[in-house]
């Protein structure tokens, strides 16, 4: 095989959210302006395992859409109403900060006297982690570099060894064997993140491949590295979920209208809560080693159509609601 090790962690870029305009630009700034302690992050954004559509869920996902395009804070008046317009209860929104801070995503901030939250240390960091994955998904061609990662932790470390296998997972890695493991060799630089954050890059090594060699046809084997079922149960259940959002417009909402800014950020928070963890368990194998009907073909076009149509929109709704 063709391959290299690699030793120097690296980093990844953000991925450029939507401008605020004019009005949210302001608002930004001015909330840029103030000070809050925050504590540090306590578990991974990508690690809290809220079940997508609770409210808790969708709190964490407007929370992560628009914290940082507000300079950082909300009002909890303002997180409550637009929760409310995603469909959430205020009572259980509520429990839903609650929850968040107990799991150092939020913490609670009062600038001028006005209640509200802003994101624990770190938080944000996570948040833009997570933007790569969501809005740019990626896809391998045949012939395009695998990630390769060897490593090996003594039983005294377990507890350790679990945690890292668990945060590969996480990001999608394929399992070859148990202290071999497989990726798109994209996710490199987040596979040496996650060994440098659990202090385990001295027992790993990371190999390069654009030619690997199983013994069966490679649809095969990575068949056996992935749970290529359960990766496509959770394109079927986006689409599902897609078909059962409020239409574009109807008689009383015309397009540019309040209506159907609210309506466009109800579709837009629903399908992005729905659709922000399948990038982690789909890492953007070839269409070519996947099988012909595989859902991923139609959820990530319809993903992309809805963001493009409906983004813009709902961000408007949120900075009316935020000046509010």
């Amino acid at each position: 095989m063709n391959r290299s090790a690699r030793d120097v962690p690296g980093s990844g870029s953000a991925v450029i959210a939507p401008a605020l305009g004019a009005s949210g630009a302001a608002l930004a700034g001015a909330a840029a302006a103030r000070s809050v302690e925050v504590p540090s992050l306590a578990v991974p954004v990508d690690e809290l395992g809220m079940r997508t559509g609770s409210v808790p869920s969708l709190v964490l996902t407007i929370v992560g859409l628009y914290l940082r395009r507000s300079g950082g804070w909300l009002s909890t008046a303002a997180l409550v109403r637009l929760a409310s317009d995603a469909g959430a209860a205020p009572g259980l929104t509520r429990s839903a900060f609650t929850r968040l801070k107990q799991r150092g995503v939020l913490v609670a901030a009062r600038p001028s006297g006005v209640a509200g939250y802003a994101f624990a240390e770190g938080a944000s960091r996570m948040f833009e982690r997570g933007d790569r994955r969501i809005f740019a998904p990626r896809r391998m061609a045949l012939g395009d570099a695998w990630s390769l990662l060897s490593f090996s932790l003594p039983e005294q470390q377990r507890g350790l060894r679990a945690q890292l296998r668990r945060r590969l997972q996480g990001i999608g890695c394929g399992i070859v064997a148990p202290g071999l493991w497989i990726a798109p060799g994209y996710l490199a630089e987040e596979i040496e993140e996650i060994l440098v954050e659990l202090a385990v890059r001295g027992s790993a090594v990371l190999f390069d491949t654009d030619d690997p060699r199983p013994a069966e046809p490679l649809a095969d084997a990575v068949a056996s590295w992935w749970d290529l079922p359960a990766i496509a149960a959770r394109h079927e259940e986006f689409l599902r979920v897609l078909a059962g959002l409020p239409a574009v417009s109807g008689p009383t909402a015309g397009p540019g209208s309040e209506l159907a800014e609210a309506a466009a950020f109800r579709r837009y928070v629903l399908a992005v809560d729905a659709w922000r963890d399948i990038p982690y368990v789909d890492p953007g194998l070839p269409l070519e080693l996947l099988p012909d009907d595989w859902p991923g073909r139609r959820s990530i076009p319809a993903f992309l159509e809805l963001s493009e149509r409906d983004a813009d929109s709902a961000l408007r709704h949120v900075v009316r609601v935020r000046e509010r």
